[in-house]
């Protein structure tokens, strides 16, 4: 049996999406951009993560029981924290060896089985497009030929999801795992008078409300509340001027991260020139990459509090 590499946390779901044939994609000889194993679940031997992506608060949908007449029965909406990892092993493993692997690994990490099938036992192509994917090329689902699983644990009072979808894409095998960690949503949101409070008792303030998508300097619309509170700052006190710092995690390469960090930066301070009409003067940018952490970048949880945006003082 080939060698099944560990890894640490988790919580599974699976997307599917394929029908019919597409020609085959570039080989990728290497992992995406920051990809990263759950812990304690790891990959098949010899594949390369072709999809990742990791919100601290989002939905998924896992499926705890096959179709029946081409419906659900046991549809499952988990909100929480959701990891969605895509892999691709070249020619010679087939689907039923790589997701046993996974099985078998998810059962070491105290995972319940809730559902374990093949094609028609699950559903066929109904089934497939029921559940969570990551877009092609990332993740390449046959919906005719794939096997699913689902699993829970439960432990110290946390409950986690975790699903594996495996199927085919010419003679590649790709699979995809989807981690659920349910949880509340954190609220992040630092209104003006928080920000006021920071700026005068320690000279910043960092905010987590600011969001991108991975390795891109272009703002979210999900982040305008946190926007229209800097500006209702800056209306409040018109003396103030302050810098927009931006800091990465430190995942890449150290120039690439500082570059990111200061693109970052330098988007927030035009959307709130163009769109607030804060006077450009009174922001100043400036992007520090992986140099003031103020988490550990070994965890994903420190990771993501050293991927911000701050407001400092002059």
């Amino acid at each position: 049996m080939p060698r099944f590499i560990s890894v640490p946390r988790l919580l599974v779901l699976v997307p599917l999406l394929s029908l019919g044939f597409a020609d085959p994609a570039p080989a990728q000889t290497r992992d995406v951009a920051g990809a990263r194993d759950y812990p304690g679940i790891g990959r098949f031997s010899g594949s390369v993560a072709t999809g990742y992506a990791v919100k601290d608060f989002d939905a998924a949908r896992m499926q705890a029981a096959a179709f029946k007449d081409g419906q659900p029965v046991d549809a499952r909406r988990l909100e929480g924290r959701i990891i969605r990892i895509a892999y691709r092993s070249n020619p010679g493993p087939s689907i039923l060896e790589v997701s046993r692997n996974f099985e078998t690994q998810l059962a070491k990490a105290g995972f319940e089985t809730l559902l374990a099938c093949d094609t028609d036992a699950c559903g066929g192509i109904p089934f497939t497009e029921a559940v969570d994917a990551l877009p092609i090329p990332q993740m390449w689902i046959d919906g005719f030929n794939y096997r699913y699983f689902a699993g829970r644990k439960v432990s110290g009072g946390s409950e986690t999801y975790a699903s594996v979808l495996v199927s085919q894409n010419n003679q590649d095998i790709c699979a995809q795992l989807v981690v659920a960690e349910l949880g509340a949503m954190q609220n992040k949101m630092v209104d003006a008078a928080a920000m006021a409070k920071g700026l005068g008792e320690t000279g910043h303030i960092a905010l987590y409300g600011i969001y991108f998508d991975t390795d891109k300097a272009v703002l979210k619309p999900e982040s305008r509340p946190t926007l229209e509170q800097i500006a209702k700052l800056l209306t409040n006190q018109p003396q103030l001027n302050v810098f927009i710092v931006g800091h990465t995690d430190s995942q890449g390469a150290y120039e690439y991260n500082l570059d990111l960090s200061k693109r970052r930066a330098d988007a927030v301070a035009a959307e709130l020139a163009k769109s607030f009409r804060v006077v450009p003067t009174r922001l100043r940018t400036a992007g520090v990459g992986l140099l003031a952490p103020v988490g550990s970048n070994a965890t994903e949880a420190g990771r993501a509090l050293n991927r911000r945006v701050e407001l400092v003082a002059p």
